[in-house]
């Protein structure tokens, strides 16, 4: 969920919190540019029972410190185990639920692991919210983000899977996780100014825990020796017994592989 004014900010932090509270579900917030005060004084001041929720602990509002950055830097790893680790917890207090705002402007600042954001971003659909009960809102200012940068990491939710639009400022490579399978889908053109998506990529194909992925390349125009080497390298980081297809890859990319062998020898045409 992304926004550029305050207004808007508040308009979807009330909405998403007054549901959560309502429905029965344990709600927490983790600010970063946004003082924990203030978080609670808008809720307050738009007619939610903040002080209540807080008392019974149905709502806690934390920081990115304490969450995102809780070791020396961002961890993917970490972050993943500790949303498992509070849906537990919101279980033992009797929710039924838990539901999350967190902010991330943290990932513009020089902090140790924030490039990893993006392979975070596309491994939480199938490692986390397919798996929990748990909704969980990132909120990125626009005010804060370049627009490339935040459209290559809007586009990396579920929700917002399709093709970025050409002519617009978004990245020319984006991916995102897939709906129907394990895996994950590249989208337009990867070359040197996509390194990033591509080295997120190939993080998140080495990282996934699944027996088995798919890497869709329906929507793909061009990806360079560099971005195939990058995710043949992870594949091959990838146990043998959890191998990665390709789904429709185009000419361009079935040419890099007829040319260096021994980089399409780690993956699997799909239907093959």
């Amino acid at each position: 969920m992304s926004y550029s004014t305050d207004d808007e900010w508040a308009g979807h932090l009330v909405a998403f919190v007054r549901t959560g509270l309502d429905g029965g579900e344990q709600v927490q917030y983790f600010a970063d540019a946004t003082d924990p005060a203030r978080v609670t004084r808008t809720l307050t001041e738009h007619g939610i029972d903040t002080a209540g929720a807080v008392r019974r602990g149905q709502l806690l509002v934390t920081t990115a410190g304490e969450t995102y950055l809780a070791g020396s830097g961002f961890d993917p790893d970490a972050m993943i185990g500790l949303w498992h680790e509070a849906v537990a917890g919101a279980a033992a207090r009797g929710y039924r639920s838990l539901r999350v705002i967190g902010e991330m402007s943290w990932g513009t600042r020089h902090i140790p692991g924030a490039e990893r954001l993006l392979e975070y971003e596309m491994r939480i659909h199938h490692e986390v919210f397919e798996r929990l009960p748990l909704t969980a809102w990132c909120f990125y200012d626009r005010r804060l983000f370049p627009h490339s940068e935040l459209a290559a990491l809007t586009s990396a939710h579920l929700a917002c899977s399709g093709a970025p639009a050409r002519g617009a400022g978004g990245p020319a490579l984006s991916a995102a996780p897939l709906a129907d399978a394990p895996g994950f889908r590249l989208s337009g053109s990867g070359g040197y100014e996509s390194r990033r998506v591509a080295a997120a990529t190939a993080a998140a194909l080495a990282a996934s825990p699944a027996p088995g992925l798919t890497l869709d390349l329906s929507a793909l125009d061009h990806l360079d020796v560099a971005a195939v080497a990058d995710i043949a390298r992870a594949v091959h980081r990838r146990p043998a017994t959890a191998p990665v297809r390709l789904r429709n890859a185009p000419p361009a990319v079935h040419r890099v592989l007829e040319l260096f062998p021994e980089l399409g020898a780690a993956l699997e045409e799909a239907g093959k």
